[in-house]
């Protein structure tokens, strides 16, 4: 027992609405069940949250990716305050998506810097840490005052991509703030390098300049951490396949899927779409090329190592 008195109370699995079967997920990996929460809305769209059973003492995780609408955020924030009025010993925000994170600095005049206040408000609503996975940058995690463990959803990944014993690789970055996450894979599947010069005249408007890179009669896959519009990952499959590339497929972490995502990435040339769960993927969003893998796992061990007060990163050793 640490000096919280964590491990007197044991652990509770908390959800939101919205990725409660992500929640599952976590909490069969775990060998528990979710934890009993209404979630309800007034007449008037006001969200109302109530915890349906003791969690006195107990290490609470409350699981609730933040992408809009914005209600998923204002749940996250109700769950931490109803649990720390109900006496949970500690309370760690397991965040699978940490939404606003793309607003992490004043690259404009008079912009709000989105990130830094969703952390305040974390923070306020009484978290002790946090569990994240594969933030949109790592220095988000300087926008906590908490401990923060940031996971990486790679093993998941890489893992499906070894299975198909795919020759002579190549791991194209999207753009150059991309290049690091795509050597990373590049040395996990023995394959090599290539880069997409972009350029982005405004926000979700993205075009590909330049390759840095042979890729002609190779396989490609383009990684990133979400797909928003796929604007990014359209263009680049295009320009792949135009410089000679075999089969070009597309993996993120985050399946954001907005406005035309799905349009255009079932008329680019992709072979195979390989996206997580970290937000839940509606019936109507999914496409024939789509491969939606599981991270439940991956953070049901890490829930567990937090609990135990072992060292998480070791997962990624």
């Amino acid at each position: 027992m640490d000096r919280l008195g964590v491990n007197k109370g044991g652990f509770k699995i908390l959800s939101g609405t919205a990725n409660p079967g992500l929640a599952e997920e976590i909490a069969r990996h775990l060998g528990t069940e979710l934890c009993r929460v209404a979630v309800s809305r007034f007449a008037d769209g006001e969200v109302f949250v109530r915890i349906d059973e003791n969690i006195r003492g107990a290490d609470a995780f409350v699981v609730q990716p933040t992408n809009p609408p914005a209600e998923n955020l204002l749940e996250l924030l109700l769950l931490c305050d109803a649990a720390r009025r109900a006496s949970a010993a500690r309370i760690t925000c397991v965040l699978p998506y940490f939404g606003y994170a793309r607003q992490d600095r004043k690259d404009q005049p008079r912009v709000a810097i989105g990130a830094k206040l969703v952390a305040n408000l974390i923070e306020t609503a009484g978290a002790d840490r946090l569990l994240g996975l594969d933030f949109h940058q790592h220095q988000l995690q300087g926008f906590f005052d908490i401990p923060v463990d940031h996971l990486y959803a790679a093993p998941v990944l890489v893992s499906h991509f070894r299975k198909k014993n795919l020759k002579d690789l190549v791991v194209v970055a999207p753009d150059v703030g991309s290049a690091k996450m795509a050597r990373g894979f590049a040395k996990r599947l023995d394959a090599s390098l290539a880069i997409i010069d972009k350029r982005r005249p405004k926000a979700n408007v993205a075009e590909v300049v330049n390759v840095v890179g042979e890729v002609a009669g190779r396989d490609c896959i383009i990684p990133d951490d979400m797909i928003d519009t796929a604007g990014t990952v359209s263009e680049a499959a295009r320009a792949l396949k135009s410089l000679g590339a075999n089969d070009i497929y597309v993996c993120a972490t985050h399946a954001l899927l907005s406005g035309p995502a799905v349009e255009r990435l079932t008329a680019a040339p992709i072979t195979e779409v390989v996206l997580t769960d970290t937000i839940a993927i509606p019936p109507e969003r999914r496409f024939p090329t789509l491969t939606v893998l599981s991270t439940g796992e991956l953070i049901a061990k890490a829930i567990r190592f937090t609990h135990s007060d072992q060292s998480v990163s070791s997962l990624f050793d």
